[in-house]
């Protein structure tokens, strides 16, 4: 006859119930039916570390270090949650792309921190998007807090756990579902993204759709590209430069979407910088002004040429000193006819048209051997920089840029060249 473990003395936090796990048979914290975010001050989950060795399990505060995530960056500065406004005004571009898949969201934020929007919307609109399956991991990391399962023999070892959620719109895939709704288990491992369980998810998904850690950017993508998935997430805009971020763009394996992100929300009390921040419904916001969305999820935008009007003149487009291109200082100024390279600014990757143009490289003053980089005639500018292989123009440094020149069959099909 099977007897139930005795009960952990343990203090149970607000918004939460003590009762025995199906997943487990053993005492674990559940979040109360209804209770929201709101209702929760900051950093409100903080159980005794006392535990009753007499029972087989507990559900306590769970502290983590991420060896990654330290190394990269200080995790703070990776905890930027995105707004659902920003995430209602991307994914409606994309809505025939999520019929019968299923949707990975990793990164995912803690229920105790308010769930990621990622995971709201996705839920909401599950029936209407069409999604076979919608899973969501959380990472656990240092000092936050979060939820996590130990036995009485290894709670000394404070060994910490990520979070599984899965949906299958069980409650109709209209609404957005309460926490104590969602069936939830315990991982092995932490929830990092690149761990073997979340990794196993991610291959197993069809499309993954999250705000990766910023500092971890590369390491997310290549992660991605590995795995063959289809994939719609907000990095730096920066992104564009990296080595192994620029060659996917060049091949036409990953490309801009359709809006900037221009706001997060970050985890402060108040406003400590009114210039950068802004507080809306108790919570604190801030601005940015170089984030973008990447994906390879065809959208009507990338198939949209950029409108070009203007001639080429030799004096309105200078050649390079040190490569056979001629420089366009903004993308709205690109001349027609030009059968010949052009030097434009980095934003011109998010007017991209495939059709229209060819990326031949991005040219600045790195010396990695990379084909999807570009390497001018070496230039003595000064003594700080006596071997520049950067643009260089009238003897004179340039910004970076992106070397491009119009596809033959968009010259003839335009003009008959």
């Amino acid at each position: 006859m099977e007897t139930t473990p005795k009960r952990p003395n343990i203090r149970v936090p607000e918004g939460f119930e003590l009762k025995i796990s199906p997943y487990s048979g053993n005492w674990a914290l559940f979040p109360v039916q209804g209770f929201s975010k709101k209702y929760l001050p900051k950093n409100h989950f903080v159980p005794k570390r006392g535990v009753n060795t007499d029972a087989n399990e507990v559900t306590i505060e769970g502290k983590t270090k991420n060896s990654k995530l330290h190394k990269a960056k200080k995790t703070k500065n990776d905890e930027f949650y995105t707004r659902l406004e920003d995430i209602v005004a991307e994914l409606k571009y994309y809505k025939p792309h999520f019929k019968g898949k299923v949707v990975y969201c990793p990164c995912d934020k803690c229920f105790n921190d308010g769930r990621s929007k990622f995971f709201d919307y996705c839920a909401m609109n599950f029936k209407d998007l069409g999604l076979k399956a919608l899973i969501a991991t959380q990472y656990n990391p240092n000092g936050h807090g979060t939820i996590k399962t130990v036995t009485a023999e290894t709670i000394s070892e404070r060994e910490s756990r990520g979070i599984k959620w899965t949906w299958h719109g069980e409650n109709g895939g209209e609404t957005s579902p309460d926490e104590s709704e969602i069936p939830t288990e315990f991982l092995q491992g932490d929830g990092s993204f690149d761990s073997p369980e979340c990794r196993k998810i991610m291959e197993e998904c069809d499309i993954v759709i999250t705000n990766p850690p910023f500092s971890l950017f590369r390491e997310f993508v290549g992660q991605i590209i590995e795995l063959g998935k289809k994939f719609l997430i907000i990095g730096n805009q920066n992104a564009i430069t990296y080595k192994e971020c620029f060659k996917l763009i060049k091949e036409n394996k990953m490309w801009l979407g359709y809006n900037p992100v221009k706001a997060f929300e970050v985890p402060l009390d108040k406003v400590e910088d009114e210039k950068k921040q802004f507080e809306e419904n108790g919570k604190i916001f801030q601005k940015f002004g170089n984030i973008c969305w990447f994906t390879n999820l065809e959208h009507n935008k990338r198939m949209q040429d950029i409108y070009v009007w203007k001639e080429y003149t030799p004096e309105e487009f200078p050649s390079y000193d040190n490569f056979d291109a001629i420089e366009v200082s903004k993308v709205k100024d690109i001349p027609i006819k030009f059968n010949g390279l052009m030097g434009v600014p980095i934003t011109f990757v998010d007017q991209y048209c495939p059709e229209q143009f060819e990326i031949i490289g991005l040219w600045n003053d790195k010396r990695d051997p990379d084909p999807a980089f570009i390497k001018g005639e070496v230039v003595n500018l000064d003594q700080e920089h006596p071997s520049f292989v950067g643009p260089v123009l009238n003897k004179k440094a340039t910004y970076a840029r992106i070397i491009i020149r119009y596809k033959d069959s968009y010259l003839q099909k335009k003009w008959g060249r």
